[in-house]
């Protein structure tokens, strides 16, 4: 009752320079993520207004070879309907779901470390890969039955997954804050993209090539 709904948020996403182009030139371009791990799910990445992230995360795909001429596309998303992990409501429901998927699947996912990654922040998130594609796979199945049983649906599906991550090093000696600590969406809907865009700032100062 109390929740914002289609509220407008700016999101950025690190990529090739042939991607951004067909992103902002083509009205049907979207990119669906499928990775086991990907961190809230399946969907479309985005930085939340820091263009910083989206930057730094190209040329690091970019010195590992991944990404030939790095990139930023800046986003105008429309939240719609978020699975917004900011709410206690859509926590509690994710740990709901998790136990529904123990007991129908036995899956035995785990979030697991990067090698390379010194922090130990689990950055291959299988675990909650699994239990959010779950949700996602469980809200349909309840569709498909309102369907049949009422000819309509009242369960909606989620257009957008949100979600605050702590990672990196603190900030400073003993600091709780981290200093890679961002805010990621997820985007389901193509829909709730309202326009892409090219940055005015071609490269930000503060990251270094």
């Amino acid at each position: 009752m109390y929740e914002m709904k289609n509220q407008l948020i700016l999101g950025f996403h690190g990529c090739d320079e042939e991607t951004c182009q067909k992103l902002i030139n083509s009205t049907n371009e979207f990119y669906f993520n499928k990775n086991p791990y990907d961190w809230l799910g399946h969907g479309m990445y985005f930085w939340e207004n820091d263009i910083n992230r989206a930057w730094k995360w190209a040329l690091e795909k970019h010195r590992q070879g991944k990404i030939k001429k790095p990139a930023v596309v800046g986003a105008f998303i429309a939240t719609g309907n978020c699975c917004d992990f900011l709410n206690l409501k859509y926590t509690e429901k994710l740990a709901g779901y998790y136990m529904d998927m123990i007991v129908a699947s036995g899956d035995s996912s785990q979030n697991e470390d990067v090698k390379s990654d010194p922090h130990k922040d689990k950055l291959l998130r299988k675990l909650d890969c699994a239990v959010i594609e779950f949700m996602h796979k469980s809200i349909s199945k309840s569709q498909e039955l309102e369907r049949q049983k009422l000819g309509f649906e009242l369960t909606p599906s989620y257009d957008t997954v949100r979600n605050a991550f702590l990672e990196g090093a603190s900030a400073f000696p003993g600091s709780a804050i981290k200093l890679k600590t961002h805010i990621q969406i997820c985007v389901r809907n193509p829909r709730n993209i309202l326009a892409f865009f090219r940055p005015r700032l071609e490269l930000p100062l503060q990251v270094a090539a």
